[in-house]
C-alpha cells in the first residue's frame, strides 16, 4: 500500500462498519483522519481514540451530510484545524426499506438527502482546495443494488444509483485538476447492519454469493485505501465491485 503520510482524509459516517474500517485503513497507510457522524458519536470517538493508539492522528466532526449548511461549517472547520481534505470518503448512509406503495415520500426525500445529496454537498465543499493543490481522490460508496436492484430498498438503491452517475461526472469534471473520482460498490458485508437480519435470510443470500461468505468491512476499505494512493492514480470514474461475485457488471 501507498504511503499517504501528509495527506488528510474525511470519511463520513465513520462510528462503525464500513466507514470505521475505511478510516482506520487510511491512517495506517500514514493519512490523518477525520471521522465524521451524526448518531454513534461515542463509537467514534473511540475509533479515534484506537487510531491514536496505534500512533495515527485523528479527529472526530459531526455534521448531517444532507444539511449543505452544516457539510460547509463542518468542512471549514476541518480545512482550520488540520488545512486541508485530500481525500473524501463519501460513506454516510441510511437505509429506510419497504415496498414501493408503502414508502412515504418524507422517507423517499430523506433516503436520498443523506446518500445522494450527502456525497454531492461534502464533494462541492472539499474540490476547491483540491482543484488548488491539482490532488485529490474521491471514493464513493455506492452497494451491489446500485447495479442489480433489490426488492423492498427502490429509495436506497436509487440514491447507490444515483452514485454511481455522480462519480463518472465528476471524474470527468475534476480529471484535468489531478483530483480523481471513483465508487466502490460493496455486496453483503458483515455489519451492524446484516447482523439484524433474521438467520434464514442470511443463508439465502450466501447461496447466491460465489465465494460463500458475507464480507468484511476491511474488504471494502482496502478497495478505498488503494483508490485513495499513488498506484491507482490512472484510474478514475471507474466503479470497484467488492462483492464476492454476487453480481458481474
Amino acid at each position: 500500500m501507498a504511503s499517504l503520510v501528509g495527506k488528510v482524509a474525511l470519511v463520513t459516517g465513520a462510528s462503525r462498519g464500513i466507514g470505521r474500517a475505511c478510516a482506520r485503513a487510511l491512517a495506517k497507510a500514514g493519512a490523518r483522519v477525520a471521522l465524521s457522524c451524526v448518531r454513534h458519536r461515542e463509537q467514534a470517538r473511540q475509533a479515534a481514540r484506537r487510531i491514536q493508539d496505534d500512533g495515527g492522528e485523528a479527529h472526530v466532526l459531526s455534521f448531517d451530510v444532507g444539511c449543505k449548511k452544516e457539510v460547509d461549517e463542518g468542512i471549514r472547520s476541518l480545512e482550520q484545524h488540520w488545512g486541508r481534505v485530500d481525500i473524501l470518503v463519501n460513506n454516510a448512509g441510511i437505509v429506510i426499506d419497504g415496498l414501493c406503495v408503502r414508502v412515504s415520500e418524507s422517507d423517499w426525500q430523506r433516503v436520498l438527502q443523506v446518500n445522494l445529496s450527502g456525497a454531492f454537498f461534502c464533494a462541492q465543499a472539499c474540490v476547491s482546495g483540491m482543484m488548488k493543490r491539482r490532488w485529490g481522490r474521491i471514493i464513493n460508496i455506492s452497494s451491489v443494488v446500485a447495479e442489480m436492484g433489490n426488492g423492498g430498498q427502490t429509495a436506497y438503491a436509487a440514491a447507490k444509483a444515483g452514485l454511481l452517475g455522480l462519480t463518472k461526472s465528476l471524474a470527468l469534471e475534476l480529471a484535468p485538476r489531478g483530483i480523481t473520482v471513483n465508487a466502490v460498490t460493496p455486496g453483503y458485508i458483515d455489519t451492524d447492519m446484516t447482523a439484524a437480519l433474521p438467520q434464514e435470510a442470511k443463508q439465502r443470500i450466501l447461496a447466491r454469493v460465489p465465494l460463500g461468505r458475507m464480507g468484511r468491512a476491511e474488504d471494502v476499505a482496502q478497495a478505498v485505501a488503494f483508490l485513495a494512493g499513488e498506484e491507482a492514480s490512472y484510474i478514475t470514474g471507474h466503479t470497484l465491485a467488492v462483492n464476492g461475485g454476487l453480481h458481474r457488471a
